[in-house]
This record gives C-alpha cells, structure tokens and sequence, in this order.
C-alpha cells in the first residue's frame, strides 16, 4: 500500500504543477520601435552629424547613402569626412545611427527608382 500512495503523491504532484503553471501570457518586454521610414540599402538619406564643408568642421544635415541595416541599426556612408562627436574623425565615413534615430531623415522629394526588368517565363 506504501508504493500505491507514493505513486499517488507523485502522480498527483504532477498534475499539480501542470494545471497550476498553465499557458503564460505573452509578455513583450520591448516595445516596437516607431519607424517614420523604411529604409533600405541604396537609399539616399540626410543624418545631423559633425562634417567637414568648405574645410570647417560644421554640424548639420549631410547627404549620405545607407549602406548596411540590420534589426536596430542603420550604417550611412557620406561623401565627405565626418566625426564623432569627440572630435575623431571616421576613416571609413560610415555612421552607425539606431532605426528609429530622430538624426536621420529620408531625402526630401527623393525616392529612389524601381528599375523594373522583365523575366522571359520559361
């Protein structure tokens, strides 16, 4: 009788934590980040940074082209010589800027072309 009821307890244990654990909501953490623009790579966009115009480090909006995205991130290259805000220069001009950056803004007026190419169905 002493196996029956320890089969009992265990038995019953389970049961327990199964019905008392149950299905857990959903709970979101982080909140989706609010994305004026949907970027992508080839875009042309301005960001604010420190740059160098007419050979004075000025800050300001600067042309720039995305270049890479990820999940949070969005890499710009310029043309010209930018800098951090300390005071080093960038060697390769990319800056890295969060998605939902208020520094970075799509060119006004400026969409990119969809080159549309036609496939021979085969």
């Amino acid at each position: 009788m002493a196996t029956i009821r320890s089969n009992q307890k265990t038995r019953g244990a389970k049961e327990q934590r199964s019905t008392r654990g149950g299905r857990m909501g959903q709970i979101s953490y982080m909140r989706d980040p609010d994305v004026d623009h949907s970027f992508e790579v080839g875009d042309t966009v301005e960001v604010y940074c420190d740059h160098e115009k007419d050979k004075d480090r000025t800050r300001g909006w600067l042309k720039g082209i995305i270049v890479q995205i990820d999940n949070k991130m969005i890499a710009v290259q310029f043309r010209s010589d930018v800098f951090l805000t300390d005071g080093w220069m960038v060697p390769d001009r990319i800056l890295w800027y969060p998605v939902n950056s208020k520094h970075i803004r799509a060119m006004p007026g400026k969409k990119p072309k969809k080159i549309e190419t036609e496939y021979p169905d085969y």
